[in-house]
């Protein structure tokens, strides 16, 4: 009677650790990079909609907020403000490099705005 046996060889095992290592490499170093982002967005829509009437307004509003949440990427002269049909609108575009391993780094294009 022949029985089967199920499993994972040495071999496979070591490819999908590696592979796993080389993802958990991405995610441990991208990750800061997006959420800091996302915080970005989330605080220039907050000022947008904030009641701040002028762009010296919305700057310092910006810089106190970015204090507060420790945003590093970019400062509130880095921000482009304009008034749309009496709405202000403020968008940012900036990049990031992070640094992988070796001469290896990964260059991020982030751009985003209170409008959408």
């Amino acid at each position: 009677m022949k029985s089967k046996q199920w499993g994972v060889s040495l071999s496979g095992l070591l490819v999908s650790a590696a592979i796993l290592a080389v993802v958990a490499l991405l995610g441990m170093k991208v990750g800061p990079e997006v959420a800091e982002y996302y915080q970005i967005v989330k605080t220039v829509k907050k000022i947008a909609g904030g009641g701040a009437e002028t762009v010296a307004d919305v700057r310092k509003a910006f810089d106190n907020q970015a204090t507060i949440d420790n945003i590093k990427a970019i400062t509130a002269q880095d921000l482009e403000i304009s008034k749309d049909s009496g709405t202000l609108d403020v968008s940012f575009a900036y990049e990031s490099r992070v640094h992988l391993f070796g001469n290896v780094s990964l260059l991020l294009e982030f751009q985003g705005s209170s409008g959408g």
